[in-house]
């Protein structure tokens, strides 16, 4: 008899401690980047006027001497037949000019280049870059945001508007290409070019636009946009290395494809610009994906009016314990089959900050067992940051524990550590299972978002939407220690907002008396 439970509960913005490798995946580090950028900035403002003060007293000397050199010129001799300025002369060349020299070799910028390398250190890398694009990607496959609309920054439950330019859409269509994601780079290199059209400045240039566009149009199986694609690229660039070349590879394949179907003439190709339903998304290995994000958009949901006039609401006294007493748990259905709960109340703010403080100097990415080897390991498919507190790490934890043992009526002696998770951008767990043949569990989450970030069950339809500081609650055992899978459940990208999530695991050791085993392996 196994079970399981997971305490999921906050969601707000704060900094934390120093910053390491694969700083995406938290936001709650990522905040600490904004510090440092804004003390950078700060820096930056002070070196420029310092440079500014040192160009006006170069400025000021340059006058000064003009005037003097204009006097000085016109009559040489005449000048120099005062003493007064025979002597100047020789300490202006002597000692002043070394002065404006030594003035002009000042380099202000000692102190922003100090200050750059302190904080370059907590810097992303590029593997953070690439993550952090990859997210994107993520969110706009899940929440199917057309490129148009994410460049605009038009998402849910925004407070900060965000857009993307010419050379970011490029650079998101570059790193689809390169990682031969070629559906992508179609939609982000259409989205570049159709902001280029319209006006917009860019450093990139139309031609390698339509470079990467025209051949990953072609991987796509579209030759006939691709070969117009070509063509504009030969129009605007004759002389381009590829171009030429590839127009004519596109043009013999299209001739052949036309002669194999016993047509002599081309359709026109489409001019409708690209958009998410123009290609159809590649197929990839989880397959329960279309349900899955469904879920994560709300849609598909299976809550019926029957099953709806199952739920109820109740105040939970965990059969009377003296701590529920006075303040019962507020409890109400989430589901009836398998039965999941959530706990409203179950954290004060007050905890919630406490535990987020403690959690944060030790956050680190977040892993999964490999299968094949046993060993555990960072995967593309759950992006996070997690820490493990103990209840000697401070009363607060202690006392999160012992609530958690109240309201289950399940005894936490055998149970894992407080597990904190943070999660990142467009951060998710994908489908999985929380139990295992060795170690099976049962499971509780919940938390607080603008957009995104729900828990959703594929097997039987339900999404549960995070709400700050309440907890939910769910076995993943039957009572004969059998794996309940239908509760393969996944953590939805965040979309827009900040998601931490309190976890925790009882295990099914210790719980003898408290939950019987069952009969059948379904009980």
């Amino acid at each position: 008899m196994a079970t399981f439970l997971v305490l999921t509960l906050l969601t707000l913005w704060s900094f934390s401690s120093p910053v390491q490798a694969e700083i995406f995946t938290s936001i709650g580090q990522m905040t600490d980047l904004i510090f440092a950028e804004r003390e950078l900035v700060q820096s930056l403002k002070e070196y420029i006027e310092a440079e500014e003060l040192k160009l006006e007293a170069v400025k000021s000397w340059a006058d000064k001497l003009d005037l003097l050199t204009r006097a000085s010129t016109s009559d040489p001799e005449g000048f120099l037949a005062h003493p007064v300025n025979a002597y100047k002369l020789m300490k202006r060349l002597n000692t002043e000019w070394s002065e404006l020299e030594s003035l002009v070799l000042q380099d202000p910028s000692d102190g922003f280049i100090s200050n750059m390398s302190v904080h370059r250190q907590y810097f992303p890398d590029e593997e953070d870059e690439k993550g952090a694009a990859k997210a994107l990607l993520r969110l706009q496959d899940t929440y199917k945001l057309d490129s148009e609309s994410f460049s605009k920054g038009k998402l849910p439950g925004v407070r900060y508007n965000a857009e993307l330019t010419v050379d970011d859409c490029f650079d998101m269509g570059k790193l689809a290409y390169n990682e031969n994601d070629y559906y992508h780079s179609v939609l982000w290199m259409q989205q570049a070019l159709r902001q280029m059209d319209s006006g917009e400045d860019a450093k990139t240039l139309k031609a390698d636009i339509l470079d990467y566009l025209s051949y990953s149009v072609y991987q796509m199986g579209d030759l006939p946009r691709a070969i117009e694609l070509t063509r504009r690229l030969v129009a605007i660039d004759p002389s381009h290395q590829r171009a030429g070349t590839n127009l004519r590879y596109f043009e013999r394949l299209l001739s052949k494809e036309l002669r194999d179907l016993g047509r002599s003439q081309q359709e026109p190709a489409d001019e409708r610009p690209i958009q998410l339903d123009t290609y159809e998304r590649p197929k990839d290995y989880l397959p329960e994906r279309e349900v899955y994000e469904a879920l994560c958009r709300g849609e598909g949901v299976k809550m019926t009016p029957k099953r709806l006039s199952r739920l109820f609401c109740r105040y939970q006294d965990g059969n009377r314990n003296p701590r529920l007493l006075l303040k019962p748990m507020k409890e109400e259905d989430e589901w009836d089959s398998p039965h999941i709960v959530r706990f409203l109340e179950a954290l004060s703010d007050e905890e919630i900050e406490k535990i987020k403080e403690l959690a944060k100097p030790n956050l680190a990415r977040a892993t999964v067992r490999d299968p094949n080897t046993g060993v555990l390991t960072v995967a593309h498919y759950r992006v996070s940051k997690s820490a493990w507190l103990e209840g000697e790490d401070d009363p607060v934890i202690a006392r999160v524990n012992q609530r958690i043992e109240d309201v289950t009526g399940l005894s936490v002696n055998t149970a894992e550590l407080l597990q904190v998770a943070n999660y990142g951008v467009g951060g998710q767990y994908e489908p999985h299972y929380d139990f295992s043949r060795v170690r099976p569990l049962c499971k509780s989450s919940g938390i607080d978002v603008e957009a995104g970030g729900a828990t959703v069950f594929p097997d039987f339809g339900a999404a549960i939407w995070p709400r700050k500081g309440t907890a939910v609650f769910w076995y993943n055992l039957f009572k004969s220690g059998e794996g309940d899978y239908r509760t393969r459940h996944a953590a939805c990208p965040v979309l827009v907002g900040s998601k931490w999530v309190s976890n925790k695991w009882i295990h099914e050791r210790g719980q003898e008396f408290r939950r019987p085993c069952g009969l059948t392996e379904v009980d």
